[in-house]
């Protein structure tokens, strides 16, 4: 089996040389932005739409990598603020770095809503008449870039949850990314194929994470895992019907909006919190932009993401395996027809502009 370590650089290097590496990075840019008058050429490229498209991706990508720094930065003060790392786990520190999430986030995606043009609205929030004091498990869709940040922002900033995240390994290439989440219940799933002997699997890990889930936590799940693609959907049938669950991959053809889901993480999930509320997210405002081309030729992106969740008490999820499998996928169905329901969206500022225009 193949090892995993030339995938995603070791530790040390991690944390000694590329987390530096990109707060130099960071203090080079800034000088040159100025002298670009990057500022200035992101201005007029909000005042006219579609165009300018290297100047978005410039302005973005700096900004991008200015925040990265500076979380860093900010993480390495909070390391020797904590006792040179020895306090990490301690309340007051896993309370700072949910703040420092919170803050960050919050930052970005008011940035990402300026130079994309780009609104993110919560239809029908069933997340909002959940009681607090009870954890949660967050399945979501996975479709178009970006949409894992969508939701631990949300998570964060609109329901004051503390999110606990299954991510893949290779994100930890990000210092940011890498240094915070190590930090808070995060685990990092490396694919089957690259997993070395005795590695957990990504069940197990799952199962682990949600059972230290506080009475605020919200484990994060996205059960397709990795985005929707036409020659992924395809092969998930295919390996469904290899593996002789012909009922499911019926199933599964009948949603073109979706892949069919992996159960077993979401199942591990619900067998390690039996407590725990299950909240189905979809969203829809991002699937066409699954490649870079595909971002390039929509930009500004001029579009309103829309995420609506729906809440299942314990009480009314099966017993048995089988049977929970067949509810997550009634629950991927509804995910579909609600997808197919949903009508191209696009900004409130792009519909003020087209209205302008008219």
């Amino acid at each position: 089996m193949a090892s995993a370590w030339w995938r995603l650089p070791p530790v040390w290097v991690r944390r000694l040389l590329i987390a530096p590496l990109l707060v130099i990075g960071a203090f080079v840019w800034m000088p040159v932005a100025v002298w670009l008058g990057v500022v200035v050429l992101a201005i007029v490229a909000w005042a006219l739409p579609g165009r300018l498209r290297l100047t978005r991706v410039l302005w973005l990508a700096g900004f991008y990598l200015l925040w990265d720094a500076f979380a860093v930065a900010v993480l390495g003060v909070m390391w020797v603020q904590y006792g040179f790392g020895r306090r990490m786990r301690s309340e007051a520190s896993q309370r700072d770095h949910y703040a420092l999430a919170s803050s960050m986030l919050r930052l970005l995606f008011a940035q990402v809503r300026w130079t994309l043009r780009l609104d993110v609205d919560l239809e029908d929030a069933d997340l909002d008449q959940i009681a607090p004091g009870r954890p949660l498990i967050v399945v979501c869709r996975h479709a178009g870039p970006g949409d894992s940040f969508v939701m631990v922002d949300a998570l964060l900033n609109r329901f004051k949850r503390n999110p606990a995240i299954v991510l893949k390994d290779t994100l930890q290439w990000d210092p940011a990314i890498d240094l915070l989440l190590n930090r808070i219940p995060t685990r990092f799933i490396t694919p089957r194929r690259h997993r070395r002997p005795g590695d957990p699997g990504g069940a197990e890990t799952i199962a682990a994470l949600a059972g230290d889930l506080g009475p605020e936590g919200a484990l994060l799940i996205f059960p397709e895992g990795a985005n929707a693609t036409p020659k992924r959907r395809a092969r998930r049938i295919a390996a469904l019907r290899e593996a002789g669950r012909d009922g499911l991959a019926d199933r599964a053809e009948a949603m073109p909006h979706v892949m069919p889901p992996h159960p077993g993480g979401v199942l591990a999930a619900m067998e390690a919190r039996p407590d725990a509320a299950v909240v189905v997210v979809a969203h829809t405002g991002l699937e066409r932009l699954s490649t870079v081309a595909d971002v390039w030729r929509e930009l500004p992106v001029d579009k309103r993401i829309v995420l609506k969740g729906w809440t299942t008490d314990p009480a009314e999820i099966p017993a048995g395996r089988e049977e929970r499998e067949a509810w997550l996928y009634s629950w991927w169905e509804t995910v579909d027809r609600w997808i197919a329901g949903q009508k191209p969206e696009v900004s409130v500022r792009a519909q003020a502009a087209g209205e302008r225009a008219g």
